[in-house]
């Protein structure tokens, strides 16, 4: 399942080792339904509790996307085809892996820090598929934050929370172009990401406000 290798390529690329396998978290779309009333995105998180307490996690992603990745497999060729559902499932499984993590050390985790982190995953996961060039970051960062489009049915809260995600992932991504991939110092570039995982959500701006 797609799923699996995105999980082992982010935990690959951050060191970090969640111990679970995250096939065993993902549901349909008839249990997720179930368990959720309000908003149903084609990627969704959810953490279900028990007397008020987180207890376990559930992941649903769009069949057809999976499906789409399965036959049109992106480590192969990343294209108009499969980049839409590679993002979708590269968002969703940077959740998943995130929230483990954040969980196993005892430190919550806001919506912002986990969109935040999902958007330099994807910038960097979309990199990493072929040969790293300032020309391929910076298309890149032109379709994932110049042209970014948000659901119409996101109230006023999540539609900022995103644009600060996007805004500020895409500020990272510039910085991280200028400084590691035009000067093809792509060693250094994964050091930095993985300090900048590490980093909780303010740390995580200042980090952004001093590169930029």
């Amino acid at each position: 399942m797609p799923l699996a290798r995105m999980q082992r390529g982010l935990e690959a690329l951050y060191r970090v080792d969640t111990g679970v396998e995250i096939d065993d978290y993902v549901v349909g779309a008839e249990v997720r339904d179930l368990l959720v009333t309000g908003r149903r995105p084609r990627e969704q998180l959810l953490a279900l509790s028990e007397d008020g307490e987180d207890t376990a996690l559930a992941l649903f992603i769009d069949p057809a996307a999976l499906a789409n990745l399965e036959a049109r497999d992106p480590s192969r060729r990343l294209d108009d085809e499969n980049l839409g559902d590679f993002l979708l499932a590269i968002e969703g499984v940077s959740h998943f892996i995130y929230v483990v993590c954040c969980a196993r050390t005892g430190r919550s985790v806001s919506q912002l820090e986990l969109e935040l982190q999902a958007e330099v995953d994807k910038y960097v996961a979309c990199l990493l598929t072929g040969e790293p060039a300032a020309a391929v970051s910076a298309a890149l960062r032109r379709r994932l934050f110049g042209d970014a489009w948000y659901e119409p049915d996101l109230d006023r809260d999540e539609r900022a929370r995103y644009r600060a995600a996007n805004d500020n992932a895409n500020r990272y991504a510039a910085w991280l172009e200028a400084t590691f991939v035009e000067r093809r110092r792509i060693p250094e570039m994964l050091a930095e990401l993985r300090r900048f995982y590490r980093q909780g959500l303010a740390e995580k701006l200042s980090t952004i406000a001093r590169a930029a």
